[in-house]
Protein backbone atom coordinates (compact mmCIF):
# COMPACT_ATOMS: atom_id res chain seq x y z
CA UNK A 1 0.00 0.00 0.00
CA UNK A 2 1.49 3.31 -1.56
CA UNK A 3 2.31 5.32 1.96
CA UNK A 4 0.73 9.29 2.22
CA UNK A 5 3.91 10.43 0.67
CA UNK A 6 4.74 8.09 -2.23
CA UNK A 7 0.44 9.22 -3.26
CA UNK A 8 1.54 12.89 -2.35
CA UNK A 9 4.47 12.93 -4.83
CA UNK A 10 2.31 11.07 -7.55
CA UNK A 11 -0.38 13.81 -7.65
CA UNK A 12 2.15 16.27 -8.14
CA UNK A 13 3.44 14.63 -10.92
CA UNK A 14 0.05 13.99 -12.31
CA UNK A 15 -0.91 17.43 -11.72
CA UNK A 16 2.84 18.75 -13.70
CA UNK A 17 2.06 16.41 -16.53
CA UNK A 18 -1.26 17.58 -16.90
CA UNK A 19 -0.31 21.67 -16.87
CA UNK A 20 2.62 19.60 -19.52
CA UNK A 21 -0.10 18.85 -21.28
CA UNK A 22 -1.91 21.57 -21.17
CA UNK A 23 0.55 24.25 -22.08
CA UNK A 24 0.02 25.91 -18.15
CA UNK A 25 3.66 27.39 -17.42
CA UNK A 26 2.47 28.24 -13.59
CA UNK A 27 1.57 24.63 -13.39
CA UNK A 28 4.53 23.53 -14.75
CA UNK A 29 6.79 25.19 -12.34
CA UNK A 30 4.71 24.80 -9.39
CA UNK A 31 6.78 22.35 -6.91
CA UNK A 32 10.08 22.91 -8.67
CA UNK A 33 12.98 23.86 -6.86
CA UNK A 34 14.75 26.95 -7.29
CA UNK A 35 17.65 25.28 -7.33
CA UNK A 36 16.20 22.64 -10.11
CA UNK A 37 18.72 21.07 -12.67
CA UNK A 38 17.00 19.52 -15.68
CA UNK A 39 18.82 17.33 -18.25
CA UNK A 40 16.13 17.31 -21.47
CA UNK A 41 16.25 15.86 -25.06
CA UNK A 42 16.88 19.20 -26.60
CA UNK A 43 20.07 21.35 -25.84
CA UNK A 44 21.66 22.38 -24.09
CA UNK A 45 23.75 19.25 -23.13
CA UNK A 46 25.06 20.61 -19.96
CA UNK A 47 21.40 20.70 -19.29
CA UNK A 48 19.91 24.26 -17.13
CA UNK A 49 20.02 24.94 -13.89
CA UNK A 50 18.26 27.18 -11.78
CA UNK A 51 14.29 28.02 -11.89
CA UNK A 52 14.62 31.19 -14.53
CA UNK A 53 16.60 28.49 -17.03
CA UNK A 54 13.82 25.82 -16.14
CA UNK A 55 10.81 28.34 -17.41
CA UNK A 56 12.74 29.41 -20.53
CA UNK A 57 13.02 25.80 -21.32
CA UNK A 58 9.03 25.54 -22.06
CA UNK A 59 7.72 28.26 -24.72
CA UNK A 60 9.26 26.37 -27.53
CA UNK A 61 7.91 22.76 -26.41
CA UNK A 62 4.27 24.38 -26.09
CA UNK A 63 4.57 25.62 -29.34
CA UNK A 64 4.99 22.06 -30.51
CA UNK A 65 2.65 20.70 -28.44
CA UNK A 66 -0.20 22.82 -29.87
CA UNK A 67 -0.04 21.15 -32.82
CA UNK A 68 -1.76 18.34 -31.31
CA UNK A 69 0.77 16.37 -29.69
CA UNK A 70 0.43 13.80 -26.64
CA UNK A 71 2.10 14.19 -23.20
CA UNK A 72 0.39 11.45 -21.10
CA UNK A 73 2.12 9.07 -18.31
CA UNK A 74 1.72 5.73 -19.40
CA UNK A 75 3.71 4.33 -16.07
CA UNK A 76 4.40 6.58 -12.70
CA UNK A 77 6.93 4.59 -10.03
CA UNK A 78 7.56 6.77 -6.79
CA UNK A 79 10.16 5.95 -3.74
CA UNK A 80 10.31 7.16 -0.68
CA UNK A 81 13.32 7.52 2.25
CA UNK A 82 12.75 10.46 4.31
CA UNK A 83 13.46 13.59 3.13
CA UNK A 84 14.10 12.79 -0.27
CA UNK A 85 12.39 10.31 -2.93
CA UNK A 86 12.96 9.73 -6.86
CA UNK A 87 10.54 8.75 -9.21
CA UNK A 88 10.59 7.34 -12.94
CA UNK A 89 7.87 7.11 -15.45
CA UNK A 90 6.97 6.50 -19.41
CA UNK A 91 4.84 9.00 -21.10
CA UNK A 92 3.85 8.86 -24.53
CA UNK A 93 5.12 11.95 -25.80
CA UNK A 94 4.93 12.98 -29.61
CA UNK A 95 2.65 13.78 -33.02
CA UNK A 96 -0.26 11.44 -33.91
CA UNK A 97 2.45 11.02 -37.14
CA UNK A 98 4.93 9.74 -34.23
CA UNK A 99 2.78 7.72 -32.24
CA UNK A 100 1.13 5.47 -35.16
CA UNK A 101 4.89 5.16 -36.62
CA UNK A 102 6.02 4.20 -33.14
CA UNK A 103 3.32 3.27 -31.04
CA UNK A 104 5.56 1.51 -28.26
CA UNK A 105 8.01 4.18 -28.23
CA UNK A 106 7.87 6.42 -24.90
CA UNK A 107 9.90 9.45 -22.94
CA UNK A 108 11.54 8.62 -19.97
CA UNK A 109 11.25 10.62 -17.24
CA UNK A 110 13.12 10.71 -13.84
CA UNK A 111 12.67 13.09 -11.39
CA UNK A 112 14.57 13.73 -7.99
CA UNK A 113 12.19 15.32 -4.90
CA UNK A 114 13.28 16.73 -1.71
CA UNK A 115 10.68 17.49 1.17
CA UNK A 116 11.41 21.56 1.74
CA UNK A 117 9.17 22.94 4.76
CA UNK A 118 7.24 20.51 4.75
CA UNK A 119 6.56 19.77 0.83
CA UNK A 120 7.93 17.70 -1.90
CA UNK A 121 9.72 20.04 -5.03
CA UNK A 122 11.36 19.11 -7.53
CA UNK A 123 14.99 19.38 -7.61
CA UNK A 124 16.05 16.95 -10.63
CA UNK A 125 14.52 16.21 -13.68
CA UNK A 126 15.59 14.26 -16.41
CA UNK A 127 13.85 13.74 -19.83
CA UNK A 128 14.92 11.05 -22.16
CA UNK A 129 13.83 9.43 -25.76
CA UNK A 130 15.66 5.83 -26.97
CA UNK A 131 17.86 6.11 -29.75
CA UNK A 132 16.22 4.52 -32.60
CA UNK A 133 17.76 2.28 -34.99
CA UNK A 134 21.17 2.94 -32.86
CA UNK A 135 24.25 0.24 -33.13
CA UNK A 136 24.63 -0.31 -29.65
CA UNK A 137 28.23 -1.43 -29.75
Amino acid sequence: MPSDDENEIRALIERWAAAVHAGDLPGVLADHAEDIVMFDVPPPDRGVRGLDAYRETWPPFFRWQAGGSSFDIDELSVTVGGDVAFAYALLRCGTPEDLRADPERRLRLTLGLRRDSRRWVVTHEHHSFPLSGADPG
